[in-house]
C-alpha cells in the first residue's frame, strides 16, 4: 500500500487490501483514486476558508444520513467527534431532526443538504436565497453543493465497491 492509500477513506472503509480483486480494480486507474481522495482531503481541510469544518462535516453526515449510506455517516460522526462538534448538534444531525436545530446559518445548510439529497429538484433559486439570507457567501454556497455532490458520488462509489465485495467473497 503507497503512503497516499494508507489514508484512502474508501479502501479503509470498505477494508480493501491489495491482492484482493475489488481492490485490484478500484486501484487500475491509481489517477481516480488519488484524485477521489484527494478532493475529499481537500473539501474537509481544516484551513478551507468559508464554511467552518464543523458545518461541512454535518452536511456530509446528514447528506450520508439520508442516503442512507450509514457506513460512511459513521466515518463523518467520528470526525465531527474528534473536532469537538456539540454532541446534541451530532445527535440531532444523524437522526434528520432539523427542526431543532436553532443555529439559523447552519439550519440553511442543512435544510439545502437535505433538498438536494431527497428532492434535488426543489435547489432553485429560492433555495439559494435562503442560504444568501442564512449569511452564507457566494463562495460558501459553492463549497456547500460540491460537497454534497462529492459525498454522494463518494456514497455510490462505495455502494458500488461493497457490492463487488460481496461477490468477490462468495
Amino acid at each position: 500500500m503507497t503512503p497516499h492509500t494508507e489514508h484512502d477513506t474508501i479502501d479503509q472503509l470498505l477494508a480493501l487490501k491489495p491482492g484482493m480483486s475489488t481492490h485490484a480494480v478500484r486501484h487500475e486507474r491509481e489517477k481516480v483514486v488519488h484524485a477521489t481522495q484527494g478532493s475529499e482531503d481537500g473539501l474537509f481541510d481544516p484551513k478551507l476558508p468559508g464554511l467552518t469544518l464543523i458545518e461541512r462535516l454535518l452536511a456530509a453526515l446528514l447528506a450520508c444520513q439520508l442516503t442512507p449510506a450509514l457506513e460512511l455517516a459513521k466515518v463523518y460522526q467520528s470526525r465531527l467527534e474528534s473536532n469537538g462538534a456539540d454532541p446534541l448538534t451530532i445527535r440531532l444531525v444523524a437522526q434528520a431532526e432539523l427542526s431543532q436545530i436553532t443555529d439559523v446559518r447552519l439550519k440553511a445548510i442543512l435544510t439545502f443538504t437535505h433538498t438536494l439529497i431527497i428532492d434535488p429538484i426543489r435547489a432553485d433559486k429560492h433555495a439559494l436565497i435562503a442560504l444568501q439570507q442564512a449569511g452564507l457567501s457566494t463562495p460558501e454556497v459553492v463549497t456547500l453543493a460540491q460537497l454534497i455532490a462529492f459525498v454522494s458520488y463518494q456514497v455510490r462509489l462505495a455502494a458500488g465497491l461493497k457490492a463487488m465485495k460481496a461477490l468477490e467473497q462468495k
